[in-house]
Formats: structure tokens, C-alpha cells, sequence
């Protein structure tokens, strides 16, 4: 039996969020270095020092900062992408011409999840934002480039509202979405396509693969992923961090001045811990979506 569309769209916000939670938890450490990597380059010699440096600094809760911003910032994505992703998926059959609730190739899924991706950007930049500049509120500090450090999440809101106003909050928007749109193609489209190689193996149904299955998958999801979007990460975290002190950059200066200035190994700095961070983190959130929505979906039948 098949749900009312709102019906299927409370599960699927909800798993999101739940799949999004999961995600933050097992990964921030990371993407902390992952962030302060990006925006300071030539800073740190690599990811162990950078991360063994933060924890000297400050200790377990510096590579934690930012989890409140995170969390709704991944909460927050993930909602409204898994949502907009059933949405996008009965778009996809009516472009196509297929039936209401046919089953989509993984080409087909690809594409939803990478049209899905627009409308989570909008809630994740803001959220990302905030996270990034309190990731890096150290390394901004002790260079000098701001005279005032915020430690909390509202103090970093209160100054973007006064020093920037509502659309300081879209910092970074452009390339938010420029990074989705190929990247979420490539995250559904390899956790898919890896989902199907599973179930011709083990001679069962995409959604009876088990645990471990659904893990690696949404670990290679993400690896693809970020191997293709990495340099725009990278930029956007830059252009997010470096507004603080007033520079306001697009995103083709930014890309060119990182390019020329510092070259390429530059737009991939902080790729170690992100391809470390992947696998639990995206593995986690599709074991919870997967996981959680399946429970709704069987409490919804019976």
C-alpha cells in the first residue's frame, strides 16, 4: 500500500533528519580539519598535524566545534533533500513517461538526487556558514584578520545579521549549488549503482542487502561525491571564512586567486580527512535514513 503524498513526505523528511544526525556525530572531528585545512593551507603539514594541533590548541571540544551549526546544518540538508528527493523522483517518471511509482533506474535516481540538491542548498548555506567560521574562528583570531572571536553559535549570528545583513547568511550560495548539482548526481548515482551490485550478489531486494552493505555503499556514494566536487568545496569554504574579515570574493576570483596564488594542490587541501571521514559519516547516514524510514514505512502498513 502506498502512503498519501504528505504521508511519504513526513517519512522522508524525517529519515533524512534522523540519517543527517547520525552523519554529524560519527564525522565532525574530520571535518573540522577538513575546513580549517581548506581556508589555511600553508598553516598545517598535513592532516595529523592539523588535527593533533587543534586538540593541543583547545582540546577535544576544538575539533567539535561547530557540531550545533552542523548538526542543523546536515539535519537541516538532509530533510529537505530526501524529501524533495521522492518529489523529484515522481518528476523524473513524468518526464520520462512512466507510471506513478514505477521503479527508476539508478541513472534515473541519479538525477533526482541532483535536482534534489537545489532545494537543500538553500537551507544548507546559511547553516554551513556559521559552521565553517566557527571551525576557523581560531586561525582567523591568531593571524589577525579578526580582532574579535566568537565562540558560540549566536554570537557568530549576531555579527553575520549586524556586520552583513540577511544576505550575508548566502554567503557562498553560488557555489553551494555548483557543488550539489554534480555532486549529488554522482552521491545517488554510486550508492545506487553500488546498492544493485549488492543485490545481484546476494540474490535479494535493493532494501534487504543488510547493514554492512548499505554502509559501503553510502561510503562510496560519498567518496565519488567528493572527489568530483572537492575544489568548489574548497572555495566555498574559503569565500564562507575569509567574508569575516570583510573580503568579499565570487566564486571565479576566488577559484582563480587559490590557482594562481597557490596552485592546485591547494583546491584538494583537507582531501585526506574528508575521504576518511566519508565512509563512516555517509554510511551512518543512509544506515539511518534507510533504517528509520523502513520502520516508519512497516508502522505505516500495519
Amino acid at each position: 500500500m502506498t502512503p498519501h503524498p504528505v504521508v511519504q513526505a513526513v517519512i522522508d523528511l524525517s529519515a533524512g533528519a534522523i540519517g543527517g544526525a547520525a552523519c554529524v556525530f560519527s564525522g565532525q572531528p574530520l571535518d573540522t580539519a577538513k575546513v580549517k585545512m581548506q581556508t589555511f593551507p600553508g598553516l598545517y603539514r598535513g592532516f595529523l598535524h592539523c588535527f593533533l594541533s587543534t586538540y593541543r590548541q583547545v582540546g577535544v571540544r576544538g575539533l567539535y566545534q561547530g557540531t550545533s551549526p552542523a548538526l542543523m546544518a546536515n539535519v537541516a540538508e538532509n530533510s529537505v533533500l530526501f524529501m524533495s528527493y521522492g518529489f523529484c523522483q515522481d518528476l523524473v517518471r513524468l518526464t520520462c513517461g512512466l507510471r506513478e511509482g514505477a521503479e527508476l533506474s539508478d541513472v534515473q535516481k541519479a538525477c533526482s538526487g541532483s535536482v534534489a540538491s537545489v532545494f537543500s542548498s538553500l537551507v544548507l548555506c546559511p547553516t554551513e556558514l556559521v559552521k565553517c567560521r566557527l571551525q576557523a574562528m581560531h586561525e582567523m583570531a591568531s593571524s589577525g584578520r579578526i580582532t574579535t572571536a566568537h565562540n558560540s553559535v549566536w554570537s557568530v549570528i549576531r555579527s553575520i545579521a549586524h556586520n552583513e545583513g540577511p544576505a550575508g547568511f548566502f554567503q557562498g550560495l553560488t557555489t553551494t549549488i555548483a557543488r550539489e548539482v554534480p555532486g549529488y548526481f554522482c552521491f545517488f548515482g554510486a550508492y545506487e549503482l553500488c546498492r544493485s551490485f549488492f543485490a545481484d550478489y546476494l540474490h535479494c531486494s535493493k532494501e534487504d542487502i543488510g547493514v554492512a552493505p548499505i554502509m559501503f555503499s553510502g561510503g562510496f556514494g560519498g567518496a565519488c561525491l567528493w572527489l568530483v566536487v572537492y575544489p568548489m568545496d574548497c572555495v566555498k569554504s574559503r569565500i564562507q571564512v575569509m567574508s569575516m574579515s570583510g573580503r568579499q570574493s565570487g566564486f571565479f576570483k576566488t577559484f582563480l586567486n587559490i590557482f594562481r596564488t597557490e596552485g592546485v594542490r591547494a583546491l584538494y587541501s583537507g582531501l585526506t580527512p574528508t575521504m576518511i571521514r566519508t565512509f563512516p559519516a555517509n554510511g551512518a547516514l543512509f544506515l539511518g535514513y534507510e533504517a528509520s524510514r523502513k520502520l516508519m514505512m512497516s508502522q505505516f502498513d500495519s
